[in-house]
């Protein structure tokens, strides 16, 4: 009878774990870097964070684009049909061409302007556009990054004509082709095969997207970002706001405190990520090159005639969006 007794209330505990683990929200993460990116970082940290606080939470991570493609995820994001993403925005650009501010050539100067990017009156306008498409930013994250080429070092406009290139955004596409350059469009993580066929000479994407899909295997010189960075990319982790608002408080508490603790990381890693990276095309025996401040101004200056001047001709509040986030200094 003891044994009986026993068994039936092992039986009991059992199915009241198995009814606790069932009844845990799931929401799914969908990003397109490798493991070792630090995105894929930031997710895994809000994800273990948010475990560990008991609130009947899971987040499951699909990494490398193994649930949606790399540019396909901001519309299943916004429709329900996922729950949480990385993303870099301007690849939303198309859908909301606002987001193609935050991709803009010589926009942000360094990590630290970045970080007061985050916290501007101009991030708050987009998140007000975000929120039209059921879309809301857990965490803030710039990501610098530079150049790199198969035929030679991109340090100033002319050195990239007659080059055929990829960027990532319709801003620096912009700005490239004023330069003389043929575009390619595609995703970070398809750079690597494009350079190795021969169907790209040269590119320009974050240090992270750098190391983490190994373009120093194909490359003969790189410019990293360093005193002066041309690019930044506001690469942020969202969230479906009714996914969001269908948590319990203490659910979406866990979720901000865990998002809080991975946006300072996001910050520190980001300003790491540079230097680490020009060591590691260097290790690999890849060129490293330096662009000088009198090479960003022109940069800048082509930028003001093409990227600039498209984005407020396009966009019907582009120049109030545009001085909103000049206006960060």
């Amino acid at each position: 009878m003891k044994r009986t007794i026993m068994t039936a209330v092992s039986a009991i505990a059992v199915t009241a774990a198995f009814a606790v683990s069932a009844s845990a929200t799931e929401l799914r993460l969908s990003h397109q870097w490798s493991t070792g990116d630090v995105r894929h970082k930031v997710a895994q940290m809000v994800a273990d964070d948010v475990a560990a606080a008991g609130v009947d939470l899971n987040i499951t991570i699909f990494p490398s684009a193994s649930l949606f493609k790399a540019t396909e995820q901001y519309k299943p994001l916004s429709r329900g049909q996922l729950d949480m993403t990385v993303l870099p925005l301007s690849y939303a650009g198309g859908q909301q061409p606002a987001y193609n501010l935050t991709l803009m050539p010589g926009l942000i100067k360094n990590h630290d302007h970045a970080a007061r990017m985050n916290t501007s009156p101009f991030m708050a306008k987009l998140e007000e556009i975000m929120a039209g498409d059921d879309v809301m930013v857990l965490v803030h994250g710039y990501l610098a990054g530079g150049f790199a080429s198969t035929k030679g070092c991109i340090t100033k406009p002319s050195d990239v004509a007659g080059l055929k290139i990829r960027a990532a955004g319709k801003a620096f596409e912009q700005m490239l082709a004023a330069a003389g350059a043929s575009i390619a469009s595609m995703a970070s993580s398809e750079i690597y095969n494009a350079m190795q066929t021969g169907v790209l000479d040269a590119t320009n994407t974050s240090s992270s997207s750098f190391v983490s899909y190994r373009v120093y295997e194909q490359v003969k010189c790189y410019t990293p970002a360093s005193d002066v960075a041309l690019w930044f990319m506001y690469q942020p982790l969202l969230v479906n706001k009714s996914t969001f608002d269908g948590l319990t408080a203490d659910q979406q508490a866990a979720l901000k405190t865990a998002g809080e603790k991975a946006q300072a990381f996001y910050l520190t890693e980001a300003k790491l990520e540079d230097d680490a990276s020009a060591k590691v095309f260097a290790d690999a025996g890849v060129e490293i090159a330096k662009m000088s401040p009198e090479e960003f101004t022109m940069w800048q200056d082509l930028a003001k005639e093409s990227s600039y001047k498209a984005f407020v001709e396009d966009l019907p509040n582009g120049q109030e969006l545009l001085d909103l986030a000049l206006a960060v200094e």
